[in-house]
């Protein structure tokens, strides 16, 4: 353990390099001939604004941190206090282990016992995998318990479009839909609702200055190649995230005061919304001994 994130794991492929971290299994840098397209950090600080960070077993927050289960609640501890919310899953803060570590691919996994909050253990893996389509993200999770469990996965990378000031970027999104969300708690206030023609709509590239965004969008729809991808472009270049279809929701957020770079973007993959083990909406439930995996990935353009 060198650093809050411990050891740090370096993967390349031809010019492109990626760092990954021990705690959090988190990606704390990608680049491609030296050019970052994800805002990095120092390795001997903790990964600001959740920069990288694995979100498993649900994504964004879970209001009052209290779900159903069962015909009972489960209680999860507040990591959001301010807002009275348990944010981003229970695995970011924790080592991981090495599965496997090659020249362009690491994978690794942790176990998630059952503790309060969460009945049923899980096993789970992320594999990154440098190649000539860009960086891959493979998450997998299995249901080690003997009862069903709801689930939902998540990612909080920040893409760079290369040396490109946000400012000077656009963003286009797969995204159809939005949902409300308290600027209290920032949990869903009001069901979803169509993007066209309201300010939220990018499902056209549109410019990102002065816009300010925290917000959930959903109803991702995949392409002719069964892909959802979102893009960041700008003058010195651009990058899309990919994803397979299971992440039908996305969060943006645009912080002014991300460490080292100021205005900054989060394009967050998310297989479920903002308090999903709460709505229902888009959790994916596994049997006892099942297993479910997925991808996504960025691509420089």
């Amino acid at each position: 353990m060198s650093g809050p994130t411990g050891a740090q794991f370096e993967i390349t492929y031809g010019r492109a390099r990626a760092v990954v971290t021990e705690v959090g299994a988190g990606l704390r840098t990608y680049e491609v001939a030296g050019v970052d397209y994800v805002q990095s950090y120092p390795d001997d600080t903790y990964p600001p604004m959740g920069a990288g960070a694995v979100l498993v077993p649900w994504p964004n927050r879970v209001r009052g941190g209290r779900w159903p289960f069962e015909g009972g609640a489960q209680q999860l501890e507040l990591t959001e206090p301010e807002r009275h919310n348990a944010s981003h899953g229970l695995v970011r803060k924790h080592t991981w282990q090495v599965i496997s570590h090659t020249g362009s691919l690491i994978s690794l996994g942790i176990d998630v016992p059952a503790q309060p909050g969460w009945p049923v253990p899980l096993r789970v893996t992320i594999s990154y995998a440098l190649d000539a389509d860009g960086l891959t993200v493979t998450h997998g999770v299995a249901n080690v318990g003997d009862r069903p469990v709801p689930f939902g996965v998540g990612m909080h990378p920040y893409p760079r479009a290369g040396n490109s000031a946000l400012d000077d970027c656009t963003l286009h999104l797969a995204a159809t839909t939005s949902l409300p969300l308290s600027p209290e708690t920032m949990t869903p206030d009001g069901p979803q609702t169509p993007l066209a023609g309201t300010d939220l709509d990018f499902t056209r590239p549109k410019s990102l200055r002065g816009v300010r965004l925290d917000h959930a969008f959903g109803g991702c729809e995949p392409g002719a190649d069964g892909l959802v991808r979102h893009r960041l472009t700008g003058q010195d270049g651009g990058v899309e995230l990919w994803a397979d279809p299971d992440f039908r929701w996305v969060q943006v957020y645009t912080p002014d005061d991300f460490l080292g770079r100021g205005r900054a973007v989060a394009i967050e993959p998310m297989t479920c919304p903002p308090d999903a083990l709460n709505s229902g909406i888009d959790l994916i439930t596994l049997a006892p001994g099942e297993a479910w995996s997925a991808r996504w990935g960025l691509l420089p353009r």
